[in-house]
């Protein structure tokens, strides 16, 4: 079981990346993904989610507007597209899923992410301006 992120790099403001988490040993429909950025001396923040079942979609009020999720069902691949990127969007990005329970996005105070049991290894993303 394995969930591995794709996709980082160094872009400068008003740039674009895509971000992959794929999943293998597990079919990914079937479990809520969250998108989770870490930069350090900062709290993890939660930056997007999509549900189990009906794929609804959770985004942070900081990349609203600008980031989109998505489901490759034929790839077992959550993708995370950023636009407009900022120098703030600068971190490392996890994708992460719950493979024990029955949580679902939006379940945080935050009200977009969930507590995770399973994490992939983490992508940097940099951002110059």
């Amino acid at each position: 079981v394995q969930l591995e992120e794709s996709g980082g790099g160094t872009v400068h403001a008003g740039g674009s990346l895509r971000l992959s988490c794929t999943a293998s040993g597990f079919i990914l429909t079937d479990y809520p993904i969250a998108w989770f950025r870490d930069v350090p001396g900062k709290e993890r923040e939660s930056v997007s989610c999509i549900s189990r079942t009906d794929d609804t979609k959770f985004y942070s009020n900081s990349v609203k507007g600008r980031f989109t999720i998505s489901r490759d069902k034929s790839k077992n691949t959550v993708f995370l597209q950023m636009d407009s990127l900022k120098p703030e969007d600068a971190a490392v990005y996890y994708c992460a899923t719950d493979l024990v329970g029955q949580s679902n996005c939006g379940e945080y105070t935050d009200g977009v992410g969930f507590d995770p049991n399973y994490w992939g290894q983490g992508t940097q993303v940099t951002v110059s301006s």
